[in-house]
């Protein structure tokens, strides 16, 4: 429950960029290609036709095997044909990340059969090997790399083969070994082959019960026995396989007994040591002249001074450095920054610790992997509630955690005495303040029918984090973009004249920004009344769940609470009459919802304020709080009307003798 903060969405998804590559999760590569657009025919499309995808996978032909030792070699042989110009652009290159400190790849065929005819080799001298763009300016992960293959001579209706070979050889967490796979369901791939050949001591493994059955052959007994999973898959219609679309993988398996396991080996693995000078530097850095150093000070240090390598954790958390040379070289991953913020931590009386987390997976539900862990917290435990801090956010308040992470369970990192151990903790809910919006709006309205608002915002809560990480990360000169964009989803349309924003980095108060908008032909007072509505952001309310199919309804989920006031004043032209609607109040024990309107003199005033007191309700109370949505969506939906008195010149009074016109002069004679 926000406002109508739709442009917060695209914010999201423009910042969340990713590395995906071809070898580690090849069924992707389907679903990239499915996503984008083909270029238009000439042709006339066939309705019921599904639209050609850029490249077609006709194979995919996957093998891995595992040792017993954790090594393992896993081969990706594919056949692609491109369809069209946006096929051979996506194919013009093709990536392949690893770790080479335990990991090779190598790319035994890669051959182009034209349409026209004949066919080709590509040469070694196309395949490059570089640092991974990340890690440029990071020299301590220049062994996180990228082997490349640039296909030149691409056509459309030519065919792309290649073999990509991957060996893993005495990875840190050996003898363990984990993995993840899921099926193409975007139509892309034609026929899927997937094969596992692994020792079955200590094995774990979890197929998802409506995923394709694999054939299982077993050899070996005790210590050398194996299992050899094969999965053939068949082409289906795109539509059923779309309604097969899980966010969980179909196959899962691991060699770690626990998580309470895994945890102990990350946190033997990653820890960097400690050093007493590291205090002193830590408060030379902070430019702290006493101790001991708040937690704020070293939080702030960490989280704006340390840059974060965005890397996994399965191709990061393996290279060992000291927190002094963390500390020293300004750049971290997000595990090493939680280390260093605990190590600094340890002038101070309060105790902390590190725990992990996975988005978007419910981590104490599946089977321990490391892929699953993609980012670090730093864990405060005070006396009454502990206190969770993010180094990775450079601009979040202490101890804030974005919304996604809050009420999930992460990982404690330390050392357990049997798997049964209870290692997990739950991120708290709480907010280190009360979450509130503030929108002031001042606006002027023209006889010419022009609107010109002055717009003010004030945050403290999930959108402040938003738009602090939004203005941080674009260039002043493009900040007209971004508040076009909150105008925009808010209900303003116009030109933005003018933008200003509060510092991101100050952290200590509400997020302010102030942007200057104009809209011409706003009304036509030509219309007899006009209606105009109040120039107020829309209160986005919570929606009521999905019926679900069987079973019990789920809660309705109101989130974090959140008090929201929105207030607008606007100047009318001289000689313009106003009605005002009628405020609305309602009153919940889960929200409550005021509004208030007036219009006097040539002043029209509105205000609406929502205060959501509740994270959830039972689902039995959907009746009730879908009445309080129609109360709010129906006052939202009201008008001022406004009518133009028209001037009307004053009557001739009949009494008084009307003068002649002066006679017309007489043009001179010549």
């Amino acid at each position: 429950m926000t406002l109508a903060f739709n442009f917060l969405a695209a914010l999201r998804a423009i910042a969340a960029l990713c590395f995906c590559t071809l070898l580690g999760c090849t069924s992707l590569i389907a679903q990239e290609i499915s996503k984008k657009p083909t270029e238009q025919s000439t042709e006339k499309a066939n309705p019921a036709a599904e639209p050609e995808s850029p490249a077609q996978i006709g194979l995919l032909e996957t093998h891995i095997r595992f040792e017993t030792n954790g090594d393992s070699r896993k081969e990706v042989h594919t056949r692609v044909k491109i369809n069209n110009e946006l096929g051979v652009r996506q194919f013009a290159r093709i990536n392949f990340g690893y770790n080479r400190s335990f990991e090779s790849v190598e790319l035994p065929l890669v051959h182009i059969t034209h349409a026209s005819g004949g066919s080709a080799d590509i040469l070694p001298s196309a395949i490059t090997d570089q640092p991974n763009p990340v890690v440029m300016n990071a020299p301590a992960y220049q062994d996180v790399r990228i082997k490349s293959v640039r296909i030149l001579g691409l056509e459309p209706g030519d065919l792309l083969e290649y073999r990509v070979v991957t060996t893993v050889s005495h990875h840190p967490l050996a003898p363990d070994f984990w993995l993840e796979h899921s099926f193409d369901r975007s139509g892309v791939v034609s026929h899927e082959i997937f094969e596992l050949d692994m020792p079955t001591q200590r094995l774990r493994i979890r197929i998802r019960p409506d995923a394709i059955a694999p054939t299982i052959k077993t050899s070996g007994e005790g210590d050398s026995a194996r299992a050899l999973y094969n999965w053939d898959v068949e082409p289906k219609p795109r539509k059923e396989l779309e309604r097969q679309t899980s966010l969980k993988p179909d196959v899962a398996l691991t060699t770690f007994s626990s998580w309470a396991r895994l945890s102990g080996r990350i946190g033997l693995i990653s820890w960097p040591g400690y050093s007493t000078q590291l205090w002193y530097d830590g408060m030379k850095r902070a430019g702290a002249t006493k101790e001991p150093v708040s937690p704020q000070v070293l939080y702030k240090l960490v989280s704006q001074k340390i840059s974060t390598v965005e890397l996994p954790l399965e191709t990061s958390a393996y290279v060992r450095r000291t927190v002094s040379e963390i500390l020293e070289s300004g750049y971290g991953t997000t595990l090493e920054k939680a280390h260093l913020l605990v190590a600094l931590l340890g002038q101070n009386p309060v105790r902390s610790g590190i725990v992990m987390y996975g988005r978007g997976a419910q981590l104490d539900e599946e089977l321990p992997r490391p892929t699953l862990l993609s980012g670090a917290l730093v864990v405060l435990l005070k006396k009454t509630n502990p206190l969770f801090l993010d180094a990775d956010l450079e601009v979040a308040p202490f101890g804030f955690i974005a919304a996604d992470l809050r009420g999930q369970k992460a990982l404690i990192i330390g050392e357990f005495t049997s798997d049964s151990d209870d290692c997990f903790t739950e991120i708290s809910r709480e907010l280190p303040f009360s979450a509130a919006q503030k929108v002031n709006v001042a606006a002027t309205l023209a006889a010419d029918g022009t609107l010109t608002s002055k717009v003010h915002y004030a945050l403290r809560g999930d959108n402040e984090l938003l738009l602090r990480i939004a203005f941080h990360q674009t260039p002043k000169e493009k900040w007209k973009d971004i508040a076009q964009l909150l105008a925009f989803s808010d209900g303003f349309r116009g030109k933005i004249t003018n933008i200003e924003a509060s510092d991101p980095y100050a952290t200590k108060t509400p997020f302010t920004v102030d942007y200057e908008i104009s809209q011409p032909k706003f009304i036509d007072w030509s219309k007899k009344p006009v209606r105009i509505p109040a120039l107020l952001p829309q209160i986005g309310l919570p929606d009521l769940p999905a019926k679900p199919a069987s079973g019990t309804a789920p809660p309705i989920e109101l989130g974090t609470p959140l008090e929201v006031e929105t207030h607008v004043v606007v100047h009318i032209p001289a000689g313009t009459t106003a009605r005002a609607p009628i405020g609305v109040s309602v009153s919940r024990d889960y929200a409550t919802f005021a509004s208030q309107y007036s219009a006097k003199a040539e002043t029209l005033t509105a205000t609406r304020h929502v205060n959501f007191l509740l994270r959830e309700l039972p689902a039995e109370r959907t009746a009730d709080y879908n009445s309080f949505r129609h109360a709010v969506q129906n006052d939202e939906a009201q008008d001022f009307m406004l009518e133009r008195v028209e001037s009307v010149p004053a009557k001739r009074n009949s009494a008084a003798p009307e003068h002649p016109a002066p006679p017309k002069p007489t043009p001179a004679k010549p």
